[in-house]
């Protein structure tokens, strides 16, 4: 049977005891992706992001070493899930953060929803491993335990516009990608 899309295992992670992302019921979009080992999100209220707050609050002149503070607090978690996802060129797998997340855990995706490309796939620099963004906006730290459910992937075919002139460059990197190789 020909591939068209799904979700693999990546190489670190067979034998592991990760599992592939399943829909929960028989009309659920999302694909339920886990964490693929034990990760603790600290609250941002206890790295020291109540401070820049003070600062920026009560108009203090902020410097260099209070902007690079204040950019290394408000980082994102990157939780691995340990999978990665294969689909036709014309297709995108959406992520997009769970419910129960930030109505029982205070977690939130703080990029809305994420977006991983066909061309993601086995990409040199991490194989195309999928990695879920959360910060946790709550008081306490949330342990986040292997197999829990952290996001859901969501497969859509996206159109092109009539004009539609790609630039001709190959992905060469992994998360964020930026960099690209070719003209």
């Amino acid at each position: 049977m020909e591939k068209i899309r799904g979700f693999e295992i990546v190489s670190k992670y067979q034998n592991k005891n990760v599992t592939l992302p399943r829909r929960q019921t028989i009309a659920s979009a999302g694909y339920d992706l886990a964490a693929a080992k034990d990760v603790l999100i600290p609250s941002i209220w206890r790295l020291n992001f109540v401070r820049i707050f003070r600062l920026i609050r009560n108009g203090h002149q902020l410097y260099e070493q209070d902007y690079e503070m204040a950019e290394h607090v408000l980082k994102p978690f990157l939780i691995p899930t340990g999978v990665k996802a294969y689909m036709p060129e014309d297709e995108v797998l959406l992520l997009a953060n769970r419910s129960s997340n930030t109505f029982k855990r205070n977690l939130a995706l703080p990029n809305g929803v994420g977006v991983i490309d066909s061309d993601y796939y086995n990409n040199d620099a991490n194989e195309g491993e999928i990695f879920v963004q959360l910060i946790n906006y709550g008081v306490r730290p949330i342990q986040i335990h292997q197999g829990d459910r952290i996001g859901q992937g969501i497969f859509i075919h996206y159109l092109k516009s009539d004009n539609d002139v790609p630039i001709d460059r190959q992905r060469i990197n992994g998360f964020g990608s930026t960099n690209k190789k070719g003209s």
